[in-house]
């Protein structure tokens, strides 16, 4: 039990965080965050009690809520057990994703889906980094932890909204069908495509899985390659 028995008042809040439930996680968090120490401390208890576990949304949204408050203690505490964030950055290519944390974590979505499509050319090698754009043969031969970390990120820092897996599991609940993903997730509207980069939303009010959005800028072959990927079902 996370909830202290000296803040009882809290301890409804306490039970929703530990409950497991997303949706029910996310609507206490901001609550927690605007009790003072008491919440905070119940934050900071959550965080430390999943250290080393996969990161889910809502751990990365106490994470979030406790880097928003200019508290010297709480940047103390964030800055000694997660310097780097709360994501592990794991790659079979030796590849750095340390930026693409920082830039989640601020929110910054534009620059993020950027830096996204640049690890992706980067994991492809020197021929894509150079055109900026990726073949789906490419896609094929990405290694499925990289894969999984950018994923990971993405829906970490987004409450679970953004994200490759997110992406493909809304084109399964289409029938695969890419006419009707574009339309559920944004990028198309009354059979206009949405226009890059003023059209597209770039904050949590944007459509489920309306990012990242790089892929679908080069059209469907390789977009229907990365959804594919074995790195959704191992």
């Amino acid at each position: 039990m996370i909830a202290s028995s000296l803040h009882p008042e809290i301890e409804p809040l306490c039970q929703q965080l530990e409950s497991g439930v997303l949706k029910k996680q996310l609507s206490v968090i901001p609550q927690l965050a605007s009790t003072g120490d008491a919440g905070w401390q119940v934050l900071m208890n959550f965080l430390q009690a999943n250290k080393g576990q996969d990161p889910t949304p809502a751990i990365g949204t106490a994470y979030l809520a406790l880097y928003r408050l200019d508290v010297a203690e709480i940047s103390d505490f964030l800055q000694t057990h997660f310097s780097e964030g709360i994501v592990a950055l794991k790659s079979d290519r030796g590849i750095d994703y340390q930026l693409l944390q920082v830039l989640l974590i601020e929110q910054d979505f534009q620059q993020s889906d950027r830096l996204t499509l640049e690890k992706l050319c980067e994991l492809a090698g020197e021929k894509a980094v150079n055109r900026q754009w990726l073949y789906f043969s490419e896609i094929d031969r990405f290694p499925v932890t990289d894969l999984q970390t950018i994923n990971t990120l993405w829906l970490t820092y987004s409450e679970g909204n953004f994200g490759f897996s997110v992406q493909r599991e809304l084109w399964l609940a289409q029938g695969k069908n890419f006419n009707k993903l574009w339309e559920k997730i944004g990028w198309k509207k009354s059979n206009n495509w949405t226009r890059y980069p003023n059209e597209f939303i770039w904050n949590l009010s944007a459509p489920r899985g309306h990012l990242p959005l790089s892929n679908q800028l080069r059209g469907v072959q390789p977009f229907a390659s990365l959804l594919a990927h074995p790195a959704w079902t191992e």
